[in-house]
């Protein structure tokens, strides 16, 4: 059976607008029961440069209307991730020797290069289920649970939702709830926070299996300004709690004067990092704020979707985001949609590119490059054809550039003079595809 034809150009804004909490769009509610299942399938290749990380997924999302707006939806997505990543280490002119992850190896990384982890390959699994249905003629109810699972990563989550409608349909306030408990279970063991990179085979700083919980409310509220246009704010409050550092990235020691990386003392007859190492350490809890507004106008079959978030959080970092998409129809069935993404970040608290040797360790500290002061750009076109028999299908292509710097009250020695931050330029392409069953 093919898909059905849109409403009002009311409805449709309206059930385009994300939903409230988790990533999954509201799914759109008819009054009669269907007799078939709708699905969206999306395979997605993302590729950075440099031989970086690369990923290749594949998305799914079914969902089915049973009588009294009541609406079943399900989704599956499997992602495959292979490539390099930044360990944290400064880069240096002269060749580093690191211990692998699993503590049981060594690898060498050339003079000049930023140290990566090349070993990085893993498989993700992601489920999740949601049940909406309207609690009497104004309100409605949605629950759901997700999991997912990585070689050393387990995720499982609830999620609860709550709206009503008010002047005349008009206007929808909800509040959400999701709570999340993650398991960590590093390769090798999570290293203790702080503790030096060791001997091959030499795992006495790692602690064993390690946990996270996750607490999000969101407060948020739709309204139909008119035909054309439909408006959101939310505000959204999320707190974690448990083991929240990268068990994988590592800081260098360095000299208080030259900057470099503190040569290490080896072993005699052990094979072992060159020089000195600790692993990093974030605080154990952390609080976010955020606030985001989002509207969408219709102009004679045109769309323009523009929406910006304000994040702010007790690790110092401060971070805007700008996303702008075009919607323009043409051929009656087939449709352009330019998207513009702008998105910068203060750098945390902790954050430290490296550490002057002759100081005492910190409480907390971190050369992870996601912690760092960065701006980021993402722009790209999609273009979407609707079939004879109902279904869709889309693609698109998007450009990504990250560009960061480093404060110079972080910089030591010599450091100024060399490629700290680690850029990032990455090639997005997707391809979508929906249809009835």
């Amino acid at each position: 059976m093919s898909r059905k034809n849109s409403k009002s150009v009311t409805a449709t804004l309206t059930t385009a607008t994300c939903a409230l909490l988790g990533t999954t769009a509201t799914t759109p509610v008819n009054a009669q029961e269907e007799d078939t299942w709708e699905f969206d399938t999306a395979l997605l290749y993302y590729a950075e440069d440099n031989d970086r990380v690369q990923d290749i997924s594949f998305k799914m999302l079914a969902y089915r209307n049973f009588v009294d707006d009541r609406v079943l939806s399900m989704s599956l997505g499997v992602d495959s991730l292979t490539g390099a990543t930044p360990i944290g280490a400064i880069t240096f002119d002269g060749p580093q020797t690191f211990t692998s992850p699993s503590g049981g190896q060594v690898r060498t990384v050339p003079a000049n290069e930023i140290p990566l982890d090349g070993s990085f390959l893993d498989t993700r699994v992601a489920l999740a289920a949601n049940w909406q249905q309207p609690l009497g003629r104004l309100s409605a109810f949605n629950a759901g649970v997700s999991a997912s699972k990585e070689y050393d990563y387990l995720h499982l989550g609830a999620n609860f939702k709550l709206s009503r409608d008010f002047n005349n349909r008009n206007t929808t306030a909800s509040l959400g709830l999701a709570f999340s408990s993650d398991e960590l279970d590093p390769v090798g063991g999570a290293p203790m926070p702080l503790t030096p990179m060791l001997d091959v085979d030499d795992l006495s700083n790692r602690m064993g299996d390690q946990s996270k919980d996750i607490i999000d409310i969101v407060l948020g509220v739709s309204q139909i300004i008119n035909r054309n246009l439909v408006v959101q704010l939310n505000y959204s409050y999320s707190s974690s709690d448990g083991y929240l550092n990268d068990p994988y990235k590592i800081v260098s020691l360095v000299d208080p004067v030259t900057g470099d990386p503190v040569p290490r003392i080896p072993t005699p007859g052990v094979e072992g990092p060159s020089h000195e190492y600790i692993f990093e350490g974030r605080p154990g809890e952390r609080t976010k704020h955020s606030v985001y507004g989002q509207a969408k106008y219709y102009m004679n079959g045109k769309v323009l979707d523009a929406s910006y978030r304000f994040m702010t959080d007790d690790w110092g970092i401060d971070s805007h985001t700008v996303d702008l998409r075009y919607r323009w129809p043409f051929g009656g069935q087939s449709y352009l949609e330019p998207h513009f993404r702008y998105y910068t970040q203060a750098h945390a608290d902790f954050y430290r590119t490296s550490l002057d040797s002759s100081q005492a360790l910190p409480l907390h500290a971190s050369a992870d490059y996601r912690l760092g002061e960065f701006d980021a750009f993402t722009v790209g076109l999609k273009y979407g054809r609707k079939l004879d028999s109902g279904n869709e299908w889309s693609a698109r292509v998007e450009l990504y550039s990250a560009d960061g710097s480093v404060p110079a009250d972080l910089l030591i020695g010599n450091q100024g003079d060399r490629e700290i931050y680690p850029d990032t330029t990455a090639i997005i392409a997707q391809f979508s595809y929906s249809f009835g069953w």
